[in-house]
């Protein structure tokens, strides 16, 4: 099996998370830290918005099962592209809408799927497409949170409803 793996921020990296887990064709989602300056930043630093981190996930996933074109489409549909450094009540450039692709042809793909979303969402769309730099893993218990997490209220109130919208718009890719 061949594995593509796409870069992707868009608000809380638990919500992300919580999305892709249940998608057909990934094999790993990784919650972590990328397009700041601090190297090992950790979660409170990147929560300070000083490190210049997003707060990220590395979604693995089977193009032979899941195009990338569906991953990205689902990345555009979980959050609202068109807040500029937040998602509703979690505000900073460590919540901004960012694609880090490492190559050309991931940046063409990135590029294409930020305007099928332009014009879904009826323009107003900020997502930045930033070269990958370097990739830093968020702590343990940031992985996999929701599912170990099922009664917390931030995910109860924010992430439960973004994976019903994933759920309901693409519920041929759901497990």
């Amino acid at each position: 099996m061949t594995t593509t793996s796409y870069v992707l921020a868009g608000g809380c990296f638990w919500c992300l998370d919580a999305v892709y887990r249940g998608v057909r064709g990934v094999v790993d989602v990784v919650a972590g830290y990328t397009g700041g300056t601090t190297d090992h930043p950790d979660y409170r630093s990147v929560c300070t918005g000083t490190t210049g981190h997003a707060e990220a996930v590395r979604v693995d996933f089977d193009p032979e099962v899941i195009p990338g074109d569906v991953v990205l489409d689902m990345f555009f549909t979980l959050h609202d592209p068109r807040q500029l450094n937040r998602q509703g009540h979690d505000i900073g450039t460590q919540y901004r809408s960012a694609m880090f692709p490492v190559d050309n042809e991931q940046r063409a793909a990135f590029e294409a799927a930020r305007e099928r979303a332009d014009a879904l969402w009826g323009g107003g769309v900020v997502t930045e497409i930033e070269p990958l730099g370097d990739w830093w893993e968020a702590e343990e218990h940031h992985q996999d949170y929701f599912a170990k997490n099922p009664f917390d209220g931030y995910c109860n109130a924010v992430a439960v409803p973004k994976v019903r919208k994933v759920r309901a718009g693409f519920a041929d890719w759901m497990r």
